[in-house]
C-alpha cells in the first residue's frame, strides 16, 4: 500500500500511484474498459505491475467497510444502529 500516495496539493488530493500524477482511478477506469494489466502497462509505461495490484487492493479495501444504518422506529427489531456489510 506504500505505492498509493495521497497529497492534497496533487490531483486534488485523489489517490495516486507512487507520487506520480497517475490516479488510482485512471488505472481502474482502464481496467474497467477491458484493458488487461499488460495493456495498462503499455498505455502507461511509468507503471509497474505492482502498481496495478496496489491500485486494485486500495479500491477493494476502500469498498469493504461497514455501513452504519439505523432501523426505523416502527420496526419490530431494536431501534439501535446496526452494522451492515458495505
Amino acid at each position: 500500500m506504500s505505492r498509493i500516495t495521497i497529497d492534497p496539493a496533487q490531483c486534488g488530493g485523489r489517490p495516486c500511484i507512487r507520487g506520480m500524477r497517475i490516479r488510482v482511478m485512471d488505472v481502474l477506469d482502464l481496467m474497467a474498459q477491458g484493458l488487461s494489466a499488460q495493456d495498462v502497462l503499455e498505455e502507461m509505461p511509468d507503471l509497474e505491475l505492482d502498481d496495478i495490484r496496489a491500485a486494485l487492493l486500495f479500491a477493494a479495501r476502500r469498498l469493504d467497510h461497514p455501513v452504519l444504518a439505523a432501523l426505523s422506529s416502527g420496526s419490530m427489531l431494536s431501534s439501535r444502529p446496526i452494522w451492515l456489510p458495505g
